[in-house]
């Protein structure tokens, strides 16, 4: 499968903000680790990291445009509230998983709504870098699903 991994602001970040809550892993190691795991499953992983929504939105697009088979996307703080985005995710008629590291229901109660899971297949959260994965095998068993 093509698939297309998404993430938002401030996860450039992460390995350096907020250790306690997001390991100590850089972005750059976790980016690693999904094309890693990725290749070994025979899938071509595409990575983008973006702090603003309209390149987002952009990159959303331009996953439908150039057919790919699924996303993965972890909206960061654009989760609570980016109608924007959700409307892109529904847009492009793309099965896409949501992704956090943390487990955000268990944290403050902003973070508990998601305006953007709606709008995908699933949502993984709480299991760090390995949610990342775990959205890999959910669209591997949508497709056979299908």
């Amino acid at each position: 499968m093509k698939i297309m991994v998404i993430n938002g602001p401030n996860l450039n970040m992460v390995g350096v903000r907020e250790k306690g809550i997001y390991g100590a892993k850089s972005f750059e190691d976790i980016c690693e680790y999904i094309k890693e795991e990725g290749k070994k499953r025979g899938h071509e992983i595409t990575l983008f990291q973006s702090n603003c929504e309209g390149e987002i939105i952009d990159e959303l697009q331009k996953a439908y445009f150039e057919n790919y088979d699924g996303i993965i996307i972890n909206p960061g703080a654009y989760t609570h509230y980016s109608y924007a985005i959700h409307d892109a995710i529904k847009g492009i008629n793309i099965d896409t998983v949501e992704v956090h590291l943390s487990n955000v229901h268990a944290r403050e109660d902003f973070r508990k709504k998601s305006v953007t899971a709606p709008a995908c297949i699933g949502q993984m959260c709480g299991f760090g870098e390995d949610g990342y994965i775990l959205a890999i095998k959910a669209l591997e068993l949508k497709k056979m699903s299908k």
